[in-house]
């Protein structure tokens, strides 16, 4: 079965059928969760970083957005310290999934800070991950053991979200790489790269950027195997209600309900249901867990902070270094955002008046 449609995600464009799921609930709002949302969006839009205050404003409070808006996302310190050091290939010196430093954790952020499309050091930078994700050098070490293909896809699943984003969807290489992860999903919509595994069960981790990365190709382009193979991604996840073994309904994985960003290829709670809401999903009711999980880790002054780290802060020794400073110990404002995003997709709240007088 497929998904229950629901409205669009943060991509501003239609994505599900614009209707609530029949069975779906959606929680009454109480006037302490808009003031604390108002409190949330106002810290938000005073942000220093522009991508953050314009995603706000488009996202949250629905209101448009100009040209002169995105051009000054380019002025954010964020992005320009992802923009630094950047070479004549598109790439940083280095391998470009060079954790967390290379061209494809940087082109991934850069989107999520939303960098406008077509951004020329942006499309060079794409570039270069799309040469290395589609030479033969990467392609032949792919292992195909009991007839799956055993890939890392969520190096291509993200990769190709994101130059879809730039609007790079008819380059070639963006064509053979959605064809490639269609060609290789597993029995179950999922993708694993563990070439010990039974082949009974794909990786959550290895399947949501897929998910993410199809949804945005097939939008992009209309493709149909793209758009189907991404919907069986999402009802894998939502069989297993974003975060539940379907076997005895505890969590999967302590980790998966700590939030975390960036999430780079690793699954939690949150960023399926940002991958969900933009596929148009997240209003399936077996997302109500997972939603209720993430409305349980909100603070008391509505904002939300992360749980655990992935990164090391820029200037530290040893690996995950990271190029960025997204901000430990307090509030998060791309988890806050997220999270903000979430509950408004799914019905949780409302936001189009929240705006701080």
């Amino acid at each position: 079965m497929a998904p229950t449609g629901a409205p669009p995600g943060d991509s501003g464009t239609q994505t599900g059928d614009g209707m609530t799921p029949r069975h779906s609930v959606t929680p009454t709002v109480s006037a302490t969760t808009t003031d604390v949302t108002a409190a949330a969006i106002g810290w938000l839009l005073a942000s220093t970083e522009p991508g953050i205050r314009l995603q706000t404003r488009r996202n949250l409070l629905g209101e448009r957005v100009t040209a002169a808006d995105r051009v000054e996302v380019l002025e954010g310190a964020m992005v320009r310290r992802l923009l630094d050091g950047q070479q004549a290939d598109g790439g940083f010196g280095g391998h470009p999934y060079a954790k967390w430093t290379g061209a494809h954790w940087r082109l991934v952020s850069l989107v999520e800070l939303a960098i406008p499309p077509g951004e020329p050091r942006a499309v060079a930078m794409a570039g270069r991950v799309l040469d290395w994700l589609t030479s033969p050098a990467h392609r032949n070490r792919i292992r195909t053991v009991g007839g799956l293909t055993r890939r890392c896809a969520s190096q291509e699943g993200n990769a190709l979200a994101a130059v879809c984003r730039l609007g790079l969807a008819t380059d070639d290489r963006v064509r053979d790489i959605a064809r490639s992860l269609v060609a290789w999903q597993w029995p179950d919509g999922g993708w694993n790269c563990d070439v010990a595994a039974s082949g009974r069960r794909s990786s959550f981790h290895e399947t949501l950027p897929p998910a993410w990365g199809l949804h945005e190709y097939a939008t992009a382009t209309g493709h149909p195997a793209a758009r189907e193979a991404s919907h069986r991604a999402a009802e894998l996840l939502l069989d297993h209600h974003v975060f539940r073994s379907a076997g005895t309904g505890d969590p999967i994985h302590p980790s998966w309900q700590v939030l975390h960003y960036p999430p780079y290829w690793h699954y939690d709670v949150l960023q399926a249901l940002v991958v969900l809401d933009r596929m148009g999903f997240v209003r399936d009711p077996r997302a109500s867990d997972a939603l209720d999980h993430l409305e349980r880790r909100r603070r008391k002054d509505g904002r939300w902070r992360a749980g655990a780290y992935w990164w090391r802060p820029p200037g530290s020794t040893g690996g995950a270094v990271e190029v960025v400073d997204w901000g430990r110990g307090g509030p998060n404002e791309m988890i806050t955002l997220n999270a903000l995003r979430v509950l408004r997709g799914a019905g949780r709240l409302s936001t189009r008046s929240s705006r701080p007088t």
